[in-house]
Formats: C-alpha cells, structure tokens, sequence
C-alpha cells in the first residue's frame, strides 16, 4: 500500500482508505461484527485513513470505530470524521458553539480526546465562504479538541473557496470515472497550496462495481432507491448525479476496456490514486471480501496496470455518455 502525506500535519494516510457511511446502516442493515470485520480487514490490508461522519447512523460508525481501535493499540490509524448534517442546513447552525458541541460528541463516539482530523459535511456554499468558520475552525484546534479540519464539498466552486483558506488539511470532494471536473478545475489547486484531497464516492455508488444491470433494485432504505433525484439531499451523492441506466452502459464500456483479470472497480480505485494531487481514496465496503479487494487495488499501480490507458478510456466514454448530461457545477 502507497502512503501519501496528509498535509502539513506530518501524518501519512494510505492511497486506498475506507469510507464508512455504508456501517453506520444507512444503506441496508450492516450487523455490528460484519462491520467491524469490514475494518479489521481494511487495517490488515495496510488501510490507515478510516473516514466516517457523526451523521452516518446517528452516530453508530463513529461509534464502531472507536471500539475497534481501542482493541488495537498503536494502530496507527488516522479517522476523519466529518460534523454539520445532524441539522438543518442553514448558515446560521454553522456556530463557534456548536461546532465544539458537534466535536465533543464525536470524541465521545470515538473515545479520544482529540480528533486526528475534522471535516464540515457538505455545508451551504455561505459557511464555505464566510472567513468565521475556519476562524472557529482554528479555535478548535487551539484548544485541542481537534488537530487539523478541513471540508467536504459538492461542487468545484465550494472546493476552490476551501483551498484559498491557509489553515485548511484537505478537501473531499467527489472523483471517479463519471466525475472529471475536478481533475482539471480542483487538484492543481490544491497541490499548489499544500491541501490533501480525499477522492470519495469513488465507485459512483456502485455503479463502477461492474455488477448491476438496468434490472438491478436496491432497498427502500437505501439512497440507490429514494435519492436518485436529489429527493433527500444533493443528488450527486447519488451515482454521482448519473442516471442509472446510463451509468450502467458506461461501466459495460469501461470495463470492457480493461485488459484481463483487471476489475472494474480496482481499475477504478487505482486510477484515481494516480491521479496528480489525489491523497487518498476513500471507497466504501459492506463486506470483508470488498473491504479486501479495494485495499488490494492499490497494489495495481506497481504491478504495471496502465493508468494513462484507462484514463484515455474513461475521457472517452465520458466525452460520449455522460458530458451533457453532468450538473455545471460538479
């Protein structure tokens, strides 16, 4: 596994991370020992960036992972966790007062007394831009509730106004095969200021699995089935904003392109790693098998998988499929 460094913080995190939305049960029901064999089996794959929310189960992946690195003493693990979804989303919630009561509940969950590293969630563009929030943001770290912030975004826009603030770690923003604009517009940008970008929804919310086809369901508890417009929150969350039956055509394509016993998905994982500027990747996984598999797709990279030909690939179904079709602002 390729480390990369996190910032200015003096940590390294690994190429391939996990993400961990799917523990929190909010995508189907997750048992407690599957999810904590899905970790376990990321950290003994050399993962060493577990990214999670005080959001994804109300708590309960925060929770989960908290329990399995007491179980491993200098695990050596980073946890980014992320705060602000838990309310409504507007800028006056955005407060010096609750984001030390948003973190004080996440060092709960976590059992630590500081957290390695805090991301706002996905906040309205007002909070982005307005200079107080990182002004909290610093008091935070000050005080040592936290040790370096940074924000998850939804658009090109939002990220370039994060990078442009000196004492922000990094940016999460969403890259994969069916997201490109970032590629060009984001991560010059932030390797000119030093800012880590963590690549996530990599998989396009499994669309990249190569698995699903235009019959495919999903639960009703599941954001494949109730967001695929944007009806509970940003639809690019979603696929990446993709239709669904176009999407599935896409990833038939590229993985048809792909010379044999290289997946889809690690052909996927491994290519955003490449990518200049990319820290880390964080995929998601339900099950000890693909927590595996993504770990082990970064070993692509020094295995000859030719990068430069997928990505002409991608460009190109890209270009034909999906361009007119992509939100302005993603």
């Amino acid at each position: 596994m390729r480390h990369n460094p996190l910032s200015r913080t003096g940590r390294d995190v690994s190429s391939i991370g996990l993400g961990t939305w799917q523990l929190g049960a909010d995508w189907g029901a997750v048992r407690e020992e599957d999810a904590l064999a899905v970790l376990a089996a990321s950290a003994d794959h050399g993962v060493t960036l577990f990214d999670t929310a005080d959001v994804y189960g109300d708590g309960r992946s925060e929770s989960l992972i908290g329990r399995f690195l007491a179980s491993r003493p200098g695990h050596g693990i980073t946890v980014a966790t992320k705060m602000g979804r838990r309310v409504d989303q507007v800028p006056e919630n955005y407060t010096p007062e609750n984001f030390r009561a948003w973190t004080d509940r996440s060092r709960r969950n976590l059992g630590v007394d500081t957290l390695d590293l805090v991301q706002l969630h996905c906040p309205p563009t007002a909070v982005v831009e307005a200079d107080a929030t990182y002004e909290a943001l610093d008091a935070l770290v000050a005080d040592g509730a936290i040790a370096a912030y940074g924000v998850s975004v939804e658009t090109c826009a939002q990220a370039l106004a994060v990078i442009a603030h000196p004492g922000v770690t990094n940016v999460q923003i969403i890259v994969n095969p069916f997201r490109l604009k970032p590629l060009d517009e984001v991560l010059p940008a932030a390797r000119a200021a030093g800012v880590a970008i963590f690549a996530r929804v990599p998989l396009a919310s499994g669309l990249l699995s190569g698995r699903y086809t235009a019959q495919t369901t999903f639960a009703p508890d599941d954001h494949r089935t109730f967001n695929r417009h944007g009806e509970a929150f940003d639809r690019g969350e979603t696929f990446s904003g993709v239709d669904f039956e176009t999407g599935v055509d896409a990833a038939r394509e590229l993985a048809a392109a792909l010379p044999d016993g290289v997946s889809l998905p690690a052909a996927s994982l491994a290519w955003i790693a490449s990518r200049p500027g990319v820290t880390a990747v964080i995929p998601g996984a339900r099950s000890v098998a693909q927590a595996t598999a993504n770990a082990e797709a970064g070993a692509l990279l020094d295995d000859g998988f030719d990068t430069d030909a997928f990505d002409a690939a991608v460009r190109d179904v890209y270009d034909r499929r999906l361009r007119a079709d992509i939100h302005p602002l993603w």
